[in-house]
């Protein structure tokens, strides 16, 4: 029988026709090629290589990272099967698991990191505009960390505890747009705190973390470079009442002071002022403490503020569960760092492909419709707008959306 393209519908039939590049090489056309060549020649990625070269390297990578492959031998196997079309996505040599990983293992790591920082300067642009829940001028970053769990015997260089390894994810995100700014990638001992040595402070910005990165001589850098920060207080926090301030205690604050420090260490890290805010959450009726810097906001948008911290959390839950990064294709220090250098990497492209085709589907739902439809020969835009899933979702949801 014959294929009659007349019963189609007139849009579909563009795509039923369309002999062009798969839906792999359309993602990868995101890639600045001239950028990441830029980086292998930084760090000399493809010196005295005559063979699957660093940008094949990526690719091969990218398609575990798209279609959920668990292992590199599961990610190796796939593409043998499809053999006939890896040239037309840009793998031009014979993938195999040792290949791979032997370039997993040697090729630096900062190569897929200089070019992940890369995306994340042309996402943020595309993301610039989006509104965050409060409605704030000042760009708002949330910082945290999520630990993943590694194997003692496997993972040797990953120190964590006497029984097992663990290396840290340190993420500043851009709540514009959930974009993470900055990463710091460490072994699972390296205190969250510290990262406030390494962490890059824009003039003007709002920083919201938690009470883990209290340390007045690092957050008095951030005042410093004429930032902000909003933290929570701990509970044997020691300080002086300069001044109290008029509140709404209808809308959940208690106090909103002027205070200064009292302990004579801890005044000389932070010799300025601080502002100490009390508020009673109305949904869980908890009491908490805020400190901040910004003496200028209203408290009860402070306290706001402060709740966008769960973003991060949400984000280090999303990534999880959609990105292969809580199994490793590669043992090393420098396979597991280049592995999740290049999961953050296409992350950012399928965030900026969302924005650059005005997708309204989630990423989730992108993300899994690129998986099954990877080696098909559609055009994206077309294939991801004949969707039409819809996620059921209660009135009321416990957990806050994160895109």
């Amino acid at each position: 029988s014959t294929l009659n393209l007349a019963s189609f519908p007139e849009k579909l039939r563009g795509t039923i026709m369309n002999k062009g590049q798969t839906v792999f090489s359309q993602v990868m056309e995101v890639m600045p090629l001239k950028t990441f060549h830029r980086c292998v020649a930084r760090y000399d990625g493809d010196f005295s290589v005559k063979h699957f070269a660093c940008l094949e390297q990526f690719r091969v990578m990218a398609f575990g990272q798209l279609t959920y492959r668990e292992s590199l031998r599961d990610t190796v196997t796939c593409l043998r099967a499809q053999s006939s079309k890896l040239y037309q996505m840009g793998i031009r040599s014979k993938v195999s698991k040792s290949t791979v990983s032997d370039a997993n293992e040697v090729r630096d790591w900062r190569i897929y990191a200089d070019f992940a920082h890369h995306l994340i300067g042309i996402a943020r642009t595309l993301y610039q505009k989006d509104q965050i829940a409060v409605d704030i001028a000042q760009t708002v970053y949330a910082l945290d960390s999520t630990t993943i769990d590694l194997c003692l015997s496997v993972f040797p260089w990953a120190h964590f505890r006497s029984t097992k390894s663990a290396v840290k994810l340190h993420t500043l995100l851009d709540l514009k747009g959930n974009i993470p700014s900055f990463i710091h990638i460490s072994d699972g001992k390296l205190h969250d705190v510290n990262v406030l040595d390494e962490l890059p402070i824009e003039p003007g910005s709002i920083y919201v973390m938690d009470r883990g990165y209290v340390d007045f001589k690092r957050l008095y850098r951030i005042t410093s470079s004429l930032a902000f920060f909003v933290t929570r207080a701990k509970s044997n926090f020691k300080f002086e009442r300069m001044y109290s301030h008029p509140v709404d205690k209808d809308t959940g604050l208690i106090c909103d002071q002027t205070i200064k420090l009292t302990v004579s260490a801890t005044a000389k890290s932070y010799p300025d002022k601080l502002r100490r805010i009390k508020y009673r959450d109305p949904e869980t009726d908890k009491v908490l403490v805020f400190l901040t810097n910004n003496m200028d906001l209203p408290a009860k948008t402070i306290a706001d503020l402060y709740k966008q911290r769960w973003q991060v959390e949400l984000f280090f839950k999303w990534i999880k569960q959609n990105l292969r990064i809580k199994t490793f294709y590669g043992t090393s220090e420098n396979a597991v760092k280049t592995q999740i250098w290049i999961a953050v990497s296409v992350y950012l492209m399928v965030v900026i492909l969302k924005k650059r085709l005005k997708i309204e589907a989630s990423l989730y739902t992108m993300l899994q419709i690129l998986s099954v439809s990877i080696f098909e020969r559609i055009k994206l835009k077309q294939m991801l707008a004949f969707c039409d899933y819809e996620s059921n979702t209660l009135e009321k949801p416990k957990q806050l959306k994160l895109f």
